[in-house]
């Protein structure tokens, strides 16, 4: 049985919500109203967190699932009024909206995540909670670290730059040397579909142990989607386009430089993004099959030996993190080069 004191917490946010609909009826294309639901349904999900973590060795009474199954009815409907709401073309609301909607729903999956882990007692061996995640986080940074520079600042980066440099390279003479996009195409369609647990042992034997090897699956990853992505941007500019440029008295190169590789660029960055994941999973992937005492890789199939799997889980976050930002970052270099272009204009 609930305390007095128990079941005020529980029932204080939703008495909350209750008053303010009848003193005034939410508008659901208002931002204030959208963030006094929002605010009042975490008042909710903390009270919730606070009871499951006091009955840790207990199993919770079937009044807080209820509870936790009407604060899962008001987290959506919050999410839901943020994206009715009406921000008139205003950027500063649009902005404001395309945060808050994705960084609810993850931190309602992560509210679910604890609260059914913590109350059903689940083993940490299958799956440990975000909390447990969090202190494996907290006491290995140091390790994370040092993994984290393994793996993405020397064998991501490096591969991921040689791939799409040589791609964008290669792209380029064989646009000016038309019979090798017939030669070389095929064979490039080949070389993507291998697999990587095939060609990342080869790679080991070929640059060694250390990241070179990593890299250099990165590099093979990354050169086709970039090599077939520019040539398919460079042949999408149009024939009326081409026809002004002719009758400018321009040549190959200042028609490329000028009309060509400016409509390619959201190609180009597409295979950019596309391969920002590419070569974390394919550095990550080649860690499994020889590397020095440090890596992502490495940590993963370590750990999990161990049984450490909220240190699993924390290298998988800081992965899951590095890849993200990464692609953000290029997203928003895309952003700001192709503003012009129609695709970016909705955006």
């Amino acid at each position: 049985m609930f305390s007095s004191n128990t079941i005020l917490i529980l029932a204080l946010p939703q008495a909350v919500l209750v008053l303010l609909l009848l003193i005034k009826p939410f508008d659901k294309n208002n931002i204030s109203s959208s963030l006094i639901l929002t605010i009042v349904t975490i008042a909710g999900c903390t009270s919730v967190l606070v009871r499951i973590f006091e009955l840790t060795h207990e199993n919770p009474a079937w009044a807080l699932w209820l509870y936790v199954i009407a604060q899962v009815i008001m987290i959506w409907e919050s999410m839901s009024n943020w994206t009715r709401i009406n921000t008139d073309h205003k950027p500063f609301i649009d902005n404001i909206v395309n945060l808050t909607v994705p960084f609810l729903f993850g931190a309602s999956l992560i509210y679910l995540w604890e609260i059914l882990t913590v109350g059903f007692n689940v083993p940490q061996i299958l799956l440990p909670s975000p909390h447990l995640i969090g202190l494996a986080f907290a006491k290995s940074t140091s390790v994370l670290w040092a993994d984290f520079q393994q793996t993405f600042v020397k064998a991501v980066l490096s591969g991921y730059l040689i791939g799409c440099g040589s791609g964008f390279l290669i792209a380029i003479f064989i646009d000016r040397v038309p019979f090798l996009q017939k030669g070389l195409l095929p064979i490039g369609n080949l070389v993507s579909a291998l697999p990587i647990v095939g060609v990342a042992p080869i790679m080991v034997m070929w640059f060694g142990f250390d990241w070179h090897s990593k890299a250099a699956v990165v590099v093979i990853m990354t050169f086709f989607p970039m090599l077939v992505n520019t040539l398919t941007g460079i042949a999408a500019s149009g024939q009326m386009e081409r026809d002004l440029m002719y009758s400018y008295a321009s040549n190959y190169w200042q028609t490329l430089l000028l009309l060509r590789l400016p409509n390619a660029l959201p190609f180009i960055f597409n295979a950019m993004k596309i391969n920002s994941t590419l070569a974390l999973i394919g550095a990550i992937v080649a860690e499994f099959f020889g590397t020095p005492i440090v890596g992502m890789g490495f940590r993963i199939s370590i750990e999990v030996g161990r049984m450490n799997v909220d240190v699993v889980w924390a290298t998988i976050t800081v992965a899951a993190m590095s890849g993200s930002l990464f692609f953000a970052l290029i997203a928003l270099c895309e952003r700001s080069m192709t503003a012009w272009h129609p695709s970016m204009r909705n955006r």
